[in-house]
This record gives C-alpha cells, sequence and structure tokens, in this order.
C-alpha cells in the first residue's frame, strides 16, 4: 500500500493510497477549522467558578444590604483619589466631611440595589461599579486638562468636541490604550453574562421593586435637608470649588437632575410688577445720529500675565493692553467660569443674566435657548436703529451658537465657516485673531447706520503643550516652583496672548481709520487652565479676568469693577442709552450703590430672569418683545461666475470660497479641494455636462450656513445626438487655470 500526501490548500491536508488500482482520498483535518473550533469549545466550557456554595460568599449574600454599603463607600473614596490626583486629599475630604461622604455613597448606593432585581446579581454589581468608576476616571482625565470638573453638560458637547482640532484629553498612546482596555472590558462582560455564576435564591421582585423605589424617592427629601444643615450646597458659584466640597458622585448628579431655572418662592405678576415699579428708568438721551458703535470683544482666556505672581518675563508680554488701560477706562471683571466654559460668561455678558441660577455647569445657550428666545442687548440695541453682527473665527455651531444668537436677537453671524483663514497657532490647532479685523469691518460695512459688534477670538484656546513648541519664543518665561513641562505650557500661553496682544493693536488701528464714533470693550472671558491656585493670583480670585476700553470720542476714564452681567449696562448707561429691562435693571442696581451678588442685587434678578425665560413674561404684559431673528451666517455672497474642466478635474472660480466650502451636485455633496479663496475643485467624474453645482458653506453635522447661486455645468467634450462641434475653453480660461495650478 502505498500512501502520498496533497495540499489541497493551507491548512488542509489530504493523504491518499492505491487499492485494487483505485486511489482512495482520506482527509486528515484541516488545522485552521480545528484551532477555530478548538476556541469555541474553549468559550462553550469555559465556566467562572461557581462560589455560592462559599460560606463565606453565603455569609455576603445574606447581609448584602450591608456589603453594598460598604462597597458604597469604597467606590466614593476611589472616585475622589482619582478625581482629586491625590490620596491624601480624599482622605481629607472624607475626614473633614463625613456626612457629605455618606451621602455620595447614599447614592451608589441606591444605585446598587437595582442588583436585587436580577439573577445575574454579580453581572449587575460589576456593571454598576464600573458606571460610577468610569465616570469618575473621565472626571479625573479632564481635570488633568482644565480646571472646570466634568458635568453632565459636557456630554451635550461632544460633537462639537469631535469636531474641534485640538480636543484630545488624551495622548494618541493613550487612546489606544483606552480603546483596548475597554475591548477587555466589554468581552470580559459579555463572557460574564454567559458564564458568570447566578443567584440560586429566589428573586422577590416586587419586594425588591419596592425597596428601590423607597429608596430613591426618599433622596430629594434627604439633599434638601443635608443642603438645609449645610451639609450639601444647591448653588456652586465655583463649580470645580463646589466638586471638592461636595463631592464628585453629588456634584455631578446635581448637574444631571438641576437643570434650568426652578421657579422664585416669589413669583407672581405682582412681584415683577412691584420690580418695575421700582426701577429708575431714564429716557435714551444720545441722539440717533450721535450713537457711535459698539464693540464688545470677548478675548479668549485673556488675562494679565502680571497678576501670576510666579511668572517673570523678559519683556512686557501685552504692552497694548497695559496702554489702553493706562489711558481709558478698565477694571476687574468677575465671570461665571474658570478654565473652561466660555459661553456662560458670553451669556452673561450679552444678556444681562446670570449663570448662577442655573444648574451647575450647565450652558443655557444649549437648553432653555434651544427652546425659547431671549431678550439681549442686541434686540435692544435694534430698537435704537442698531444692526448686530457677531464675529467668531471658529465653528458656528460650537455652543450651539448659530442658534442661540437668533434667539437672542442678532442679525449676522460670521463664523469660521464663512472666513478665509490661512493662518494658525503653531500647534496648528486654533486660527490666529488676526482674521477678525477684516471680518469686523466687513460687518460693520455691510449695514447702515449704527453697528453692535461681539467679535469672540480663539487664538489663545488651550490646551498648551507641555514640551518645546516655539524655538525663539518672542516672550522668555520664568516660572518659579514649576516643573520643566509646566514652564513649557506657561510659555507657549504667554507668547499666544503676546500675539493676541499685538492683534489688539491693528484691530484698533483699523477702527482709528474709520470716520465713525466707536466705543470698543475687550475682555477676558476666564483665566487658563494648567492648574492655577488663588494663592497664585494677585486678586485671589479664579472667577476674576480685566476689562479694558479704547474710543475715538473723547469718554472719560472712569475705572471700575464689574460683573459680567453688569457690563454692557454700565457702558449703555455712560452712552446715555436707557432701553430693555435688564439694562434698566442694572443700571438703577448700579446708580443706587447695591452691589451685585447681594440677596438685595439677585433676589429680584432671579424673578425677572424666571419671567423672561420660563415664566409668563409679565414683565412684557405677556407679549414675545423679542422674537428670534433669521440670522444671516456672513455678510458677503457666495457666488460662482464660472466654471471648466482641466486636467481630471472641473475648476470652479467664484468668491468667498473658504476651507469649509462644499460643492453640491444636483443637491449631493461631493468631495471638494480648497485651492483659494477663489477656486475649488471636484473630480471631473462627479459631474456632467448640465448637472447643476452650488457652493455652501458648511458647519459641522453637515449644516448648510450659507449657499451660493446655482450654476449649470457645460462640458466642452460633450456630444449629443445633435450634429455640432463641442464647445471648448477659451485660451484665456486655460492660462488662468495653469496659473492657478501653478500657485
Amino acid at each position: 500500500m502505498h500512501f502520498q500526501h496533497h495540499v489541497l490548500r493551507e491548512g488542509v491536508y489530504m493523504k491518499s493510497f492505491r487499492k485494487n488500482g483505485k486511489e482512495k482520498p482520506i482527509i486528515i483535518g484541516d488545522n485552521i477549522k480545528r484551532k477555530r473550533h478548538g476556541f469555541f469549545r474553549f468559550l462553550k466550557n469555559f465556566k467562572f467558578p461557581d462560589l455560592s456554595d462559599n460560606p463565606k460568599v453565603q455569609f455576603m449574600n445574606k447581609f448584602s444590604l450591608l456589603f453594598h454599603g460598604l462597597l458604597a463607600c469604597i467606590l466614593v473614596f476611589t472616585i475622589e483619589c482619582v478625581s482629586r490626583h491625590s490620596v491624601t486629599s480624599a482622605v481629607s475630604f472624607c475626614i473633614s466631611s463625613p456626612l457629605t461622604f455618606l451621602y455620595n455613597a447614599l447614592l451608589i448606593f441606591a444605585t446598587l440595589l437595582i442588583v436585587y432585581l436580577f439573577k445575574h446579581r454579580a453581572l449587575v454589581r460589576i456593571v454598576i461599579s464600573i458606571f460610577w468608576m468610569l465616570l469618575g476616571v473621565i472626571n479625573g482625565c479632564v481635570l488633568a486638562s482644565r480646571v472646570t470638573p466634568f458635568n453632565f453638560a459636557d456630554l451635550k458637547l461632544i460633537g462639537d468636541l469631535l469636531s474641534m482640532k485640538n480636543s484630545k484629553y488624551l495622548s494618541a498612546g493613550q487612546e489606544i490604550a483606552v480603546v483596548i482596555l475597554l475591548i477587555a472590558l466589554a468581552t470580559f462582560l459579555i463572557l460574564f453574562a454567559f458564564k458568570g455564576p447566578k443567584f440560586k435564591g429566589r428573586v422577590h421582585l416586587f419586594r425588591n421593586l419596592g425597596l428601590l423605589v423607597l429608596c430613591v424617592a426618599s433622596i430629594p427629601f434627604i439633599t434638601k435637608a443635608a443642603i438645609h444643615s449645610d451639609i450639601l450646597s444647591g448653588y456652586f458659584g465655583n463649580l470645580a470649588q463646589g466638586y471638592k466640597d461636595y463631592g464628585f458622585v453629588y456634584s455631578f448628579s446635581a448637574s444631571v437632575v438641576d437643570t434650568g431655572m426652578s421657579k422664585p418662592a416669589n413669583y407672581t405678576e405682582e412681584t415683577i410688577d412691584t420690580i418695575n415699579d421700582n426701577v429708575t428708568t431714564e429716557p435714551t438721551t444720545v441722539d440717533s445720529s450721535d450713537m457711535p458703535n459698539i464693540i464688545f470683544m470677548q478675548l479668549e482666556t485673556f488675562i494679565d500675565p502680571y497678576e501670576l505672581n510666579f511668572l517673570s518675563y523678559s519683556e512686557d508680554p501685552i504692552p497694548n493692553f497695559h496702554k489702553l488701560m493706562e489711558n481709558y477706562t478698565s477694571g476687574y471683571l468677575t465671570v461665571p467660569v474658570v478654565g473652561a466654559g466660555t459661553a456662560n460668561t458670553e451669556f452673561e455678558v450679552l444678556t444681562g443674566m446670570s449663570c448662577r441660577f442655573f444648574g451647575p455647569g450647565e450652558y443655557p445657550q444649549k437648553t432653555i435657548l434651544k427652546k425659547t428666545d431671549c431678550e439681549s442687548f442686541a434686540g435692544d440695541l435694534r430698537n435704537l436703529g442698531y444692526s448686530s453682527h457677531v464675529v467668531h473665527n471658529n465653528g458656528g455651531n460650537f455652543y450651539s451658537r448659530a442658534n442661540a444668537f437668533s434667539m437672542m436677537g442678532f442679525d449676522t453671524f460670521q463664523s469660521k465657516e464663512m472666513l478665509d483663514i490661512t493662518d494658525y497657532t503653531p500647534l496648528g490647532s486654533w486660527p490666529t485673531d488676526d482674521i477678525l479685523t477684516p471680518a469686523t469691518t466687513e460687518a460693520m460695512d455691510s449695514t447702515e447706520g449704527p453697528d453692535f459688534v461681539y467679535t469672540i477670538t480663539v487664538e489663545a484656546h488651550g490646551d498648551y503643550p507641555t514640551y518645546k513648541v516655539i524655538e525663539n519664543p518672542a516672550i522668555g518665561v520664568t516660572c518659579e516652583g514649576k516643573t520643566q513641562e509646566q514652564t513649557y505650557a506657561w510659555e507657549y500661553y504667554i507668547n499666544q496672548i503676546h500675539n493676541v496682544d499685538e492683534f489688539i493693536q491693528s484691530y484698533i488701528e483699523e477702527l482709528s481709520k474709520r470716520d465713525e464714533d466707536t466705543l470698543v470693550i475687550m475682555f477676558g472671558d476666564h483665566l487658563p487652565t494648567m492648574g492655577l491656585t488663588e494663592s497664585e493670583v494677585a486678586t485671589g480670585d479664579l472667577f476674576q479676568t480685566k476689562y479694558f476700553t479704547w474710543n475715538n470720542f473723547g469718554m472719560s476714564k472712569e475705572d471700575q469693577d464689574l460683573t459680567s452681567y453688569q457690563l454692557v449696562s454700565e457702558y449703555l448707561n455712560r452712552l446715555g442709552i436707557h432701553e430693555g429691562t435688564m439694562t434698566n435693571y442694572h443700571q438703577s442696581k448700579i446708580a443706587a450703590g447695591v452691589k451685585a451678588g447681594t440677596p438685595e442685587y439677585m433676589t429680584d434678578l432671579e424673578a425677572l430672569q424666571y419671567d423672561i425665560l420660563y415664566g409668563k413674561r409679565y414683565a412684557y404684559n405677556g407679549e414675545d418683545k423679542y422674537p428670534a431673528t433669521d440670522l444671516e451666517m456672513g455678510v458677503s455672497d457666495v457666488v460662482i461666475d464660472r466654471a471648466y474642466f482641466f486636467d481630471g478635474k472641473l475648476h470652479i472660480y467664484g468668491s468667498n470660497f473658504t476651507k469649509w466650502s462644499k460643492v453640491y451636485v444636483n443637491g449631493e455633496k461631493v468631495t471638494t479641494n480648497y485651492e483659494s479663496g477663489q477656486c475649488l475643485t471636484i473630480k471631473a467624474s462627479a459631474v456632467q455636462n448640465g448637472d447643476t453645482i452650488t457652493v455652501c458653506q458648511v458647519g459641522s453635522s453637515n449644516t448648510i450656513f450659507r449657499e451660493s447661486n446655482e450654476f449649470t455645468v457645460v462640458d466642452p467634450n460633450y456630444v449629443s445626438d445633435t450634429p455640432g462641434s463641442a464647445e471648448q475653453p477659451d485660451e484665456d480660461d486655460l492660462e488662468a487655470d495653469d496659473e492657478s495650478s501653478q500657485n
């Protein structure tokens, strides 16, 4: 008998032998399938150890409520260690605030009661524990890059963050490690779900559900009692400090359930009438022909570096800022956020309302302004003949700004999608601010009469690299008591605000050339991240930035410290403008010498604010006096002038194209290449003779902000059934196209 071996394919072998003159095949086997079957056989036979009969496990099951309480305490302590980046700090929190610590444990304990509704108690217990730990780890990662802790409002910004070039809290290697860990964790949980032990006793569903409901229902009453006893607080004037004082679990949970404004106890029509009656109103004294342009510039993360007592510099990083402070009105500005949360400073400045009445970490632009319009200073000034504009070199959808500015009554909004941005910061993360100068003047030139312009910068935005980026920085920085990595971060930041300072100078110079009375108020929206403490700033207050002004019509210098919700009202008062509910309220309180933040100031402000945003609008006699506007994105038309085929592409020429311009063929978006502000290209194969094309300015989530004219494509090489010669591009077009491709 003679055997022969044959390879049928990789991993598959056959041997054959001859018997009675015929070849008989014998399949040895498929190694690949054998391995595969072996793996699945392993999974099929794998089981986690069943410890249900173990006396220790039986004891823990018998007293499971007690052990759930212990587990909740362990989870709270571990989360605080991660969040605070310090075991010592976590221990101090537990010892100094034991009742607060136990309240946080109670919240986790309540969620652990869910396990009694299932046979897979161990699995549910693990899932709940992982859920809380995951939130704590996320908070720890967030606090490593910014001052403001992780809260529920951040979840509504995930889409915005993903659309940003520089929004990473983890390095690429760390991201890979996280993905691997999550996959491993998911695999473990799936395995545990099918192969893990089950509770062998009877599940008393209704009894256990009743226990869960009773515990959850009692939490609001316990919370109210804890707040009344000063164990907790219902308001965090400092979100970061609130998390430190009251623990992550409570603080994050509060950001979930405590949103919007609660109805004030004194809210009635009579209350609103009394408030308005007590407001001293004056008629606007400035003549319509003499109304100046009013420009507010919100400077991203801009501070006076000499306010930081651990830094020294080779020269003054912001000489233009200091010159303006010396010659024009300036002062400290108290803002509602630190390290992040620009939109809340923005909301307070534009509306005269306070964010302290909202839930912890809430962004009103992403909540209440999603569904209701709102009085703002843009609407007040529109009643006096002003046109109102927003100019910003970041995305139009970030913080839901395009929608929010419509709800606030603005006329136009030039976001980055409308701007031909070419210059970026050294890391390539953010556009430089110089693009805002022509954008501002363009907005002012687009309308007749006086203008109210709200300009939002972005160049100084974090994060700030902990490695050398600028080889020869304009400003040398020395950091006392800081690591080399921290010094690199501060060096980068200081040089960025140095660039912003130069932009401020050029901005003012450009406005000086215009033969129009103009008032400019500039302010920092919040202090930077990088772990600043109160002892490291001159004021001892992390919620104070500076504002400074410029004007070209002789407004006197009168320095004054203000809050962000007072800022616009105060300067409208100095201009003789007394228009609007919030304007008159703040002007009246300031004139009476009532200090911002006091009960006398805030109680009536809360009632007015609730009335306008959530109530029956008694202040307007029930009317909608400030309806949302049909906000126009950009102020210049996007125009297609001509298009022709060359070198396998359709070249589209026109005006006001940007990097966010996308070509649509018969209503469908196609891959678009930005060549310049006057030229876009698409593949020739994406379009046919007679197709209609448009150019759209596209924001995140494929939002079309502005659309060009329609243009019909003519293919010179198209051959129809009708005899005739095909159209050819003229020589001038080819030369122009060739020149563009070379550039």
